[in-house]
């Protein structure tokens, strides 16, 4: 064998408390370790920069440096452009828009030193009840979703970033979150096979360099109920019958999808025998190396091991290695995705109600508690005011009321519709309301009561806030 196993290992780096100097140790024992790259979450434009040229400088080699990217790089990194999610685009349905989504995604991601997108979605949304796809995902049409994930992919691509397909075979059927279990979808594998992983194979056709598997088990497909990264069966017909040659990688092993059945080291051994090139995100990557070096000549067949290494060490070097193509456009950027927010805006409920000032702004969010802290909540009446538009701080007899609704999917939030919570508070609030803003799924309009309009603006982000806020602006004529 050519080496450890280490380069199949890719530990995550979290911004905290302005800064990532909290990871300074578990930086050195990766790179001491041998580590294929990392995984960034957080941070400023010059401070990513500055981290990336670090990790590069000391590793003295190639790096795959990834990062969860689906709405823009702005997603992680402060500072850069925010992006509709999947589904406006996929409401938009403009495959050149998309495309350039994945030009300026791909453009951005270089100029901070990220080279591997862990975007494209490509699942399906067709489960009402899925708590974890929803408006991450292009649509429910399997033909149309892979050509929209081809035209984001050949964006990225052609402008230096690795994409990755994901969550193959297909998370869309899932009613459960595989950040909290292990996700069981029952559907036949000849039907899986022929809608859910066509998006897939448009993905793999564009010339897609990685595919992400999903820790969700497909009894039907492999009886023995493993998840999709541990099952030889599931990969190999992505290796076999769709003739996939690029990076198998998994989801996040933090996860409680990925230690259902075996704790985490075991579970990366499991993973690289079955057909899987890099491990994402381990906790313990000491713990995940150690293993995995054990492995090798037993449980993973030392063929396996130099194939995996060698699909690693290819993607490196040619993701790697592109030339500095200078500093985005932020300013143009900016207007285009602003642009495509506003065609994305949709009244869902009723007409567009003819507003006048003052207005008065309620929030129900959904979104609250959990793991992560919600995004800025503000942003929607900032813009009004900056416009000029008087917001007051509550509803009189003179005074309009807006309700903004936050309702993302989200991990561990564990479901895809309105808690009972904010269900209880919209109806109060919206009965008398001339305007319910929906930022989350279309869907969930359902549960909004009374007869308000009901505009549909897909995801809570400042970009959104900021396109609702100028369709009110203008329904003030």
């Amino acid at each position: 064998m050519s080496g450890s196993l280490a380069r199949l290992v890719f530990p995550a780096l979290r911004w905290r408390r302005q800064s990532f100097d909290h990871e300074q140790a578990k930086i050195d024992a990766a790179l001491a370790a041998g580590v294929g790259g990392f995984i960034i979450f957080g941070g400023t434009r010059a401070i990513v920069t500055a981290l990336t040229d670090e990790l590069r400088r000391r590793a003295g080699r190639p790096l795959l440096i990834g990062a969860d990217v689906e709405r823009g790089v702005a997603q992680q990194v402060g500072g850069l452009t925010e992006l509709p999610p999947p589904a406006a685009l996929g409401y938009i349905d403009d495959l050149e828009a998309t495309r350039t989504c994945g030009v300026i995604t791909g453009f951005e991601a270089r100029s901070v030193g990220i080279n591997w997108a862990f975007a494209p979605v490509c699942d399906l949304d067709l489960e009402p009840r899925n708590p974890i796809v929803q408006t991450r995902s292009f649509g429910a049409d399997p033909t149309r979703v892979g050509e929209h994930a081809a035209a984001w992919i050949r964006g990225l691509q052609e402008h230096g970033v690795l994409g990755c397909a994901k969550h193959y075979p297909g998370h869309g059927r899932t009613t459960r979150d595989s950040h909290e279990t292990l996700p069981r979808v029952l559907t036949p594998a000849a039907e899986l096979q022929r809608v859910d992983v066509t998006p897939f194979e448009h993905a793999l056709r564009a010339g897609v360099g990685s595919v992400m598997s999903a820790f969700v088990a497909f009894p039907a497909w492999d009886p023995s109920g493993r998840a999709a990264s541990f099952s030889p069966e599931i990969l190999g017909y992505l290796r076999g019958t769709l003739n996939f040659t690029g990076l198998v990688v998994t989801d996040a092993l933090i996860m409680a999808g990925a230690s259902a059945a075996q704790p985490v080291p075991s579970a990366t051994v499991s993973a690289v025998a079955a057909g899987c090139d890099a491990l994402l995100y381990p906790e313990e990557f000491r713990g995940v190396v150690e293993a995995l070096d054990r492995a090798v000549g037993s449980e993973i067949p030392t063929s396996r091991a130099d194939e995996a290494l060698a699909r690693y060490e290819q993607a490196a070097a040619l993701w790697d290695s592109s030339a500095d193509q200078g500093l985005p456009d932020l300013a143009a950027h900016g207007a285009f995705a602003d642009g495509v927010a506003d065609r994305a805006v949709h009244v869902l409920r009723g007409e567009p109600p003819a507003l006048r000032a003052p207005l008065a702004v309620s929030i129900v969010d959904d979104d609250v508690g959990g793991p992560y802290t919600v995004g800025p909540r503000d942003v929607f009446t900032q813009t009004l005011r900056e416009a000029g538009v008087p917001v007051e701080q509550r509803a009189t007899r003179n005074v309009q009321r807006i309700v903004l609704v936050y309702a993302e999917p989200r991990s561990w939030k564990g479901r895809a519709d309105l808690g009972a919570r904010s269900v209880a508070a919209l109806r109060r609030l919206a009965p008398a309301s001339q305007l319910v803003v929906l930022f989350g799924h279309p869907r969930l309009a359902r549960q909004i009561p009374g007869s308000a309009p009901v505009v549909c603006c897909w995801h809570g982000q400042p970009l959104m806030q900021r396109a609702a806020a100028r369709h009110v602006i203008r329904w003030r004529g």
